[in-house]
């Protein structure tokens, strides 16, 4: 990570630890807005105006949370507003390096090798994990944003009439009943994972499982009667399940332990699964490729790097 605007140690996955040697995840630091008009947002200062081509998105395709937003930078038809890069799987010493595997970039914008060193532009004494997604402003040559949620209702709301408009992802009348689903999944499911394969006391891990587990049979029960989670129209909280469900037969089953049942085993979610895949777009942000490399050469979780060759792919 980053201290003080230097590079201090190789990287680790565990951002931290509970006191029962649970998962902790970092919060996100840079937390301003684009809104139409450029006034600030929920969060953070203003003077951030929708633009054509002035914003750029960081992701890595192993990344739930930066498929996120591509996820709906193609929703929303932004991919001629907003230029992606997009870093390798596989998370160096250094932390994501750009380039160096099929579908990853060079930096389009600044020409760096490492992820930290976008974020020591933004912030020449940053302290902290260089993270993806990442928003960032080429006029005022800084990070916008860098939590996912955000971005995600970023890119929905903030860039007005250059945005396809038809599909609202946050819809008024549902924010109630999507902020509840996004609420009771994530830490059960989306941060479930993570806190299962990253658990550092059998305690921790067996709570993370019962966690995805349960919440999976939920879903399963949920989507049995709908199309969607919230009615008929995908919204922001299928967004943010598709991300976990299209990686977990292919990661989160194996090196994260979560090994119960996968995915296919559900007919509700399998189907779910196809559906989402099915939206025009959403395809293009699935490189399972790109998934299995990065998490299974996370090496305290799988030493010697080695790749399965299975599941079969199934929807992509």
């Amino acid at each position: 990570m980053l201290v003080d605007g230097k590079w201090s140690a190789a990287w680790q996955p565990v951002q931290g630890t509970d006191a029962k040697g649970g998962f902790v995840r970092q919060t996100s630091s840079f937390r301003h807005w684009v809104t139409p008009d450029g006034a600030a947002g929920p969060t953070g200062e203003g003077g951030f105006p929708a633009e054509v081509g002035r914003y750029h998105l960081y992701v890595a395709l192993i990344c739930p949370w930066a498929c996120r937003t591509l996820m709906a930078r193609k929703i929303k038809k932004l991919e001629n507003a907003i230029s992606v890069s997009v870093v390798g799987p596989v998370l160096t010493d250094e932390g994501w390096r750009f380039g160096g595997f099929p579908g990853a970039t060079a930096d389009h914008l600044h020409e760096a090798t490492y992820m930290h060193q976008v974020y020591t532009r933004a912030d020449p004494r940053y302290t902290g994990r260089a993270t993806v997604p990442v928003l960032w402003d080429k006029k005022r040559d800084t990070i916008v944003n860098n939590e996912s949620a955000d971005i995600l209702r970023i890119l929905n709301a903030g860039f007005g009439g250059i945005a396809d408009n038809v599909v609202d992802l946050y819809p008024e009348p549902l924010r109630a009943e999507i902020d509840a689903l996004n609420d009771r999944i994530y830490p059960r499911l989306n941060n479930g994972v993570y806190r299962a394969g990253f658990a550092t006391t059998q305690a921790a891990y067996e709570d993370a499982f019962h966690d995805v587990f349960g919440m999976l049979d939920e879903l399963e029960a949920r989507l049995a009667t709908r199309t969607f989670l919230v009615g008929e129209r995908p919204t922001e909280a299928d967004i943010r399940l598709f991300v976990t469900l299209i990686r977990f037969d292919a990661a989160y089953h194996g090196v994260f332990k979560c090994n119960l049942r996968r995915i296919v085993d559900y007919p509700a979610l399998d189907q779910y699964v196809a559906r989402v895949l099915s939206i025009p777009g959403v395809r293009e942000t699935v490189d399972l490729d790109h998934v299995k490399h990065g998490y299974y050469s996370i090496k305290s979780l799988n030493p010697n790097g080695i790749v399965p060759l299975g599941p079969a792919p199934r929807w992509v």
